[in-house]
Parts: C-alpha cells; structure tokens; sequence
C-alpha cells in the first residue's frame, strides 16, 4: 500500500519575498520607532512606582506565584543569575533578527506574516508603555527581590532608572522578551514541518523565567503581552499560498501518469 505525502521542504516562494532594501530600510525604522516611543515613556516615576504597588496586589489578590519563587532557585547558583542575566541582555534582540532573516530566504511569505505581527504588538506595548508606565518588581522594595543584573552582573541598564539615556526602565508592561519571543516560536511552529517543531515553545518559556527571575517582570507583563499577541494573530492572518503552486504540486502526480513508465507498469497489470 502506498501513501502519498509532500515533500518536506519545498522551494521558497520567491514572489513573495518582498525587495531587500526597503525591508532592511523598514525595519531600521520600526527599530527606531520602538527606541524612541520607550524613551519618550521616560520619567514617569512617581507613577510608575504607584503602578507597580498595584501590579503586585493585585498578583497576590488573584493568587499568582511570587516572582521570588523564581529568583530564588537562580539565587542557589552564581552561574546559574549570571547565564539568566546573560540571556535577557543577549538574546532578545539578535534572536528575533535572526527569525525575521531565515523567513525573509527560506519561507517569504511567513516572513511578511510574522513581520507584520511583529510591528502591530510592538506597537501596541509602546502605547501601553506611555500609558501605563511601570516599574519592575526589582525597584519595588515590597517585592524583596534581588536586582541580579546589578549585583551579578551584566546588567542591560544604568544604576539610575530616571536617568538612564539607554532604556526606559519603567517600561515593564507588557513584556516585549516575552511577546517576541513567543512570537518567533509561534512563526517558527508554523513555518516549519519537523515533528519536534513544538520545541520552539522552549525559547518563550525560558524566556519568561528569566525575565521573572532576574526580577525584570511581573508574571502579568508576560499574561497582557500574550494576549496583544493573540489579538495580533487574529486580526493579521497568514497569506494564502500562491495558486500556481498549488497546480504545480497537483500536476506532479498527472505527469506520472501520463509518462511512458507509467504506461507500461498499467499495460503489465
């Protein structure tokens, strides 16, 4: 008995791949765009400390674990914060580069896709960021939270969070770690074929235990950026496959068909 089956990677779509300069020009500019809408959510620090009073009740009000939970299995093993201090300073960013770069070769049209879900959740947290400015559980003396990046080492951000010309400290709901990378698992999941794809899931859920454990998020930055994502995935939805590749993939077993071995292997029957 035989089974018929695709062929498990197919040549990429290059119609679909958008022209290189204008991508490279446009995601230049998305970069800086979520640059300087995280600066421009700077300095509200009264309010971010008020707000982030009202993240933690309401945590413990609905019976969230204690990030201290988290941060204290990483506080057994200096190797142990530094490699989730080293993770949150070092991978978000070049990881959700190098997602974009593979689809933009190898599947086009799940890189203008992804590339799309991308700019509308950014965009999202960047008016979540102004709207509601927060400041981490690692700045909240209620909290009792180590600010590992600090006393450990590296550390992404300045020893004056009001001041920091760099990044905007206050800018921790949603978490963007999280969001992005959930968003290249989920890209990655759909974009592919292997049967160990799900694997991809392990980038976002280690991401959220460091983002928790080195004491940068509340579990709800992670909670509201994964529903942005949602939102971002119901609303912009994956582009339909080309026609004429569907013809040529369906003309293949018609070609076999009509071809002289074909012929004599029906005339033996």
């Amino acid at each position: 008995m035989h089974t018929r089956s695709e062929p498990a990677e197919r040549e990429p779509d290059t119609s679909a791949r958008p022209p290189l300069v204008r991508e490279l020009l446009l995601i230049a500019g998305l970069f800086l765009v979520y640059k300087l809408g995280r600066q421009a959510a700077n300095g509200h620090v009264e309010e971010a400390f008020r707000n982030a009073g009202h993240v933690w009740s309401f945590e413990r009000a609905v019976g969230l674990p204690g990030e201290g939970a988290v941060q204290g299995v990483l506080l057994h093993s200096r190797t142990l914060v530094e490699a989730a201090n080293t993770y949150y300073a070092t991978v978000h960013f070049p990881a959700t580069l190098a997602f974009l770069v593979w689809l933009y070769w190898r599947r086009p049209r799940h890189y203008v896709w992804s590339r799309r879900v991308l700019a509308a959740l950014t965009g999202a947290a960047l008016a979540l960021h102004l709207l509601f400015p927060l400041a981490p559980p690692r700045m909240l003396n209620s909290a009792g939270l180590v600010d590992t990046g600090q006393v450990y080492g590296p550390t992404v951000y300045g020893d004056t969070p009001a001041t920091d010309s760099m990044a905007n400290q206050f800018a921790a709901m949603p978490s963007l770690h999280v969001g992005w990378a959930l968003a290249v698992a989920v890209g990655l999941i759909v974009a592919t074929r292997s049967r160990w794809r799900l694997l991809w899931l392990l980038h976002p859920l280690l991401t959220l235990l460091v983002v928790v454990g080195t004491a940068n998020h509340y579990w709800l930055d992670a909670i509201v950026v994964s529903a942005l994502l949602a939102v971002a995935f119901a609303a912009i939805r994956l582009p339909s496959t080309p026609v004429r590749n569907h013809l040529q993939w369906a003309a293949i077993p018609a070609q076999n068909h009509a071809s002289p071995a074909y012929a004599r292997s029906g005339a033996q029957r």
